[in-house]
This record gives C-alpha cells, sequence and structure tokens, in this order.
C-alpha cells in the first residue's frame, strides 16, 4: 500500500468514527446514563508508557486524600477500593461500557474520575464527551506507528485529547514537549515536569524511597504535580508512595525458593524494554546474569522489532525471543525481523517460539541462584492471541509452572 492511500485511509477513520462511535454510540450513551461526565472531575493520564502506574498512583493519592475517586486503567477499574467489573477489555472503553460506570461513579456520590486513555480511543472518539479537569502525558515515544503512520501523526492523536482540558500537564524532558506544547491555547493552563529534584524534599525522598528506576520516579513526578495543580497536600502523595504496591505485571517480582530475581512486566515498547532492562542489570552484582525473555506482537508495528531484539541482545547477557500474541503471522518470521539489527549480540540470543518452553528454559537451564529474569511484554494480560482466537494465558501462570517444575 502505497504512503499516500495509508495516509488517506488514516484521515477518513476520523469522521467514520466521528459518526461511528462518536455520535451513534457517545452521543447516546450521554443521553441514556444522563450526561454523568458533568458531574465529574476527570483527570486522564496518556502517553506511550507508564500510564497505568501513573494513573494508579494518582488514584490512590486522591484516595489518600479523603476523596471519593473511581479508576478506569488497562488493568482494572475501581470504585473507591472496590474492584468493578466492567467489561472492559481495552485501556480505553467504548462510550456505552465507560458512561455506564460513570453513572454509576456519580449515583454513589464520587467526585474524581481518573481515565487512562489511549491515542486509538482518542483518535476514534471513544472518549467522545470527556472534557477533562487535568490530562498528564507521560511520554511519546515511536509506537503504534502502524496505526498512526508517523510519530507526528501519534503525538497529533494524543493531542486531540489534551485540547479538552482546563489544564495540560507535560513532561518537559520528552522528545514531544515541544510538539505537543504547540497545541496547547492560550485560555488552557500548561504546566511542567522533570525530575523529582525539583519537588519538596519530603515528597523526593518519598518518591525515591518507593522507586529505584528512573522512569517511575518520573511518573511520580508526573502524580505530583497533578496532586499540587489540585491543591492536594503533599502528606497525601507521601502516603500514597509508601502504600503503594505496585501494578499487577508492572515489574511485577514473583518470589521463588531458587534465590533467582524474577521480574514481569508490560514492557513491549523499545523504550519500555530498554529502561526495564538497564534498570534490573544496573541491580546486578559481580557474577550475576540477566535473562530477558520476550517477543513482538503481530500485526503491530513492525518498525520495532529490529529495535527491540537489539536492546534485548545488548543490555541482557542473554535474551530468549519468543511469541507475544503472534496472531496470523509466523512468529518465526518474527523472530527473524527481531534478529534483523544484530551483529556479534547473535550468540547472546536464544529463540524458543512457544513461550511456556521459553520461560521454563530460562528458570531451568540459564538462570542460576542469584540471576535476574526479566519477563515481558504480556504483564497483566490473561490471553494469548494466535490466528484469530484469544487463549488463556498468563505470564504469572507460566513462570508458576516453571517454579514448579523446578522442585
Amino acid at each position: 500500500m502505497s504512503s499516500i492511500v495509508a495516509t488517506s485511509i488514516y484521515y477518513l477513520k476520523r469522521p467514520y468514527h466521528f459518526f461511528k462511535t462518536g455520535l451513534l454510540q457517545g452521543a447516546r450513551a450521554q443521553w441514556r446514563y444522563r450526561f454523568p461526565e458533568r458531574h465529574l472531575k476527570i483527570l486522564a493520564i496518556t502517553g506511550t508508557d507508564g500510564k497505568t502506574t501513573s494513573s494508579t498512583l494518582l488514584y490512590e493519592t486522591l484516595k489518600a486524600a479523603g476523596l471519593k475517586v473511581g479508576l478506569v486503567s488497562t488493568v482494572a477499574a475501581y470504585a473507591g477500593d472496590t474492584a468493578v467489573d466492567t467489561g472492559f477489555h481495552v485501556t480505553s472503553p467504548e462510550p456505552e461500557q465507560l458512561y455506564g460506570f460513570m453513572r454509576q461513579l456519580v449515583d454513589e456520590g464520587y467526585e474524581y474520575l481518573v481515565l487512562e486513555a489511549t491515542s486509538h480511543g482518542v483518535y476514534q472518539y471513544r472518549t467522545w464527551g470527556i472534557k477533562p479537569l487535568v490530562v498528564g502525558v507521560t511520554n511519546i515515544n515511536y509506537e503504534h506507528l502502524d496505526y498512526h503512520l508517523t510519530y507526528e501523526k501519534y503525538v497529533a492523536a494524543k493531542a486531540l485529547l489534551l485540547k479538552q482540558a482546563k489544564t495540560v500537564v507535560l513532561n518537559a524532558d520528552d522528545e514531544s514537549f515541544g510538539k505537543l506544547k504547540k497545541y496547547i491555547g492560550h485560555n488552557q493552563h500548561l504546566r511542567t515536569y522533570t525530575t523529582p529534584a525539583e519537588l519538596p524534599r519530603s515528597v523526593r525522598a518519598a518518591i525515591k524511597e518507593r522507586f529505584t528506576q528512573d522512569y517511575n520516579q518520573r511518573n511520580a513526578s508526573l502524580v505530583a504535580t497533578i496532586a499540587d495543580e489540585l491543591g492536594l497536600p503533599n502528606k497525601a502523595l507521601i502516603q500514597a508512595l509508601e502504600q503503594f504496591r505496585g501494578v499487577p505485571g508492572r515489574m511485577e517480582t514473583v518470589t521463588n525458593r531458587r534465590g533467582l530475581k524474577i521480574v514481569i512486566d508490560f514492557a513491549h515498547t523499545p523504550q519500555a524494554v530498554k529502561a526495564v532492562l538497564t534498570t534490573l542489570k544496573q541491580e546486578l552484582k559481580t557474577g550475576q546474569k540477566l535473562i530477558a525473555v520476550f517477543g513482538c506482537a503481530g500485526l503491530r508495528d513492525t518498525q520495532k522489532r529490529p529495535k527491540m531484539g537489539r536492546y534485548g541482545a545488548e543490555i541482557a547477557d542473554v535474551a530468549v525471543f519468543t511469541a507475544e500474541d503472534p496472531r496470523t503471522e509466523d512468529i518465526w518470521s518474527i523472530i527473524r525481523q527481531m534478529k534483523s539489527d544484530l551483529s556479534a549480540q547473535h550468540r547472546n540470543v536464544v529463540s524458543i517460539a512457544d513461550r511456556q518452553e521459553a520461560i521454563t528454559f530460562a528458570i531451568r537451564t540459564l538462570a542460576k541462584k542469584g540471576d535476574t529474569i526479566a519477563i515481558l511484554g504480556k504483564g497483566h494480560e490473561q490471553s494469548m492471541a494466535y490466528g484469530h482466537q484469544e487463549y488463556p494465558w498468563s505470564d504469572r501462570v507460566a513462570v508458576d509452572t516453571a517454579l514448579v517444575a523446578t522442585k
């Protein structure tokens, strides 16, 4: 498909979803649920990486401040402390589902909603009618270019949500900062954040105590800036940080009797893979190895595959390339693309198409006591896409299976 045809189709998707998703679903849901968005202060978090952690920490901060708050994230939906089975299966749900949940929050006296938002959801009008009080951006990396085609279009899609907000909080250190800033109107309030060094000493100390990773410290800085914008006391954020248990599938450590550090993380972009592996590598002691297990999704951005493969092979001592939602693509073809930018690093790579076998091999055969195994890409997800079907899958269950087999 030529670039002109692809670009034309991309731009035609916007008016198509305006009618299909916006008017026919969004407007109808607004009327059906009596415009619940007007009675909530909506705090939206978007970006490429770090959205779920940032959204969850912000939600915990509002709870610590004594406010009634709901959460919609990739992992879960919550009304206060109660997990809500909304039926959401994507980060940005369809308007009918989202408005139904917002009506529930309003009827139960909730004041705030923390909403994790994606570029797909925004571009496809799944956030129809949503005018956030605040939008915070974690970062915008080279991701989803199979859909948005170019980085500039990807940034522009994110900016569609920013235009609806009263206050926008941007990452001053991110490549997207200058591009996003151009979309901020004169009647909007712009705030920026950078490293925790600019925060109050007590908050900075709490962030560094809770998060050793630079990227999570930056996510926490975003939350701290939003909390300050809302006028929340520093003690609420500090309490949230102290009690923050993390998010399933986000730097989740699996305890075991083999003396291994096994980490499950959702990292599925080149930048996220590089950041996670770099952090874990820095934590190793002399003689300890870092083993990475991951793949690349089928029918998704192919440009990132060589980068992810290279980062894995360069940073980890051993990288095991395997399946990650291959869909209708051949797994071995994906793995070959992951290896296409390697040179001497080929010797650091093992290719095992079956993900359970790959995880088991890493735990049983490759790892020794004291080593770290990073299992990336699936995180909290509970299914794997092969062909046109979704099959039950959990990295956590796969790890447990491998550990039981080693007893």
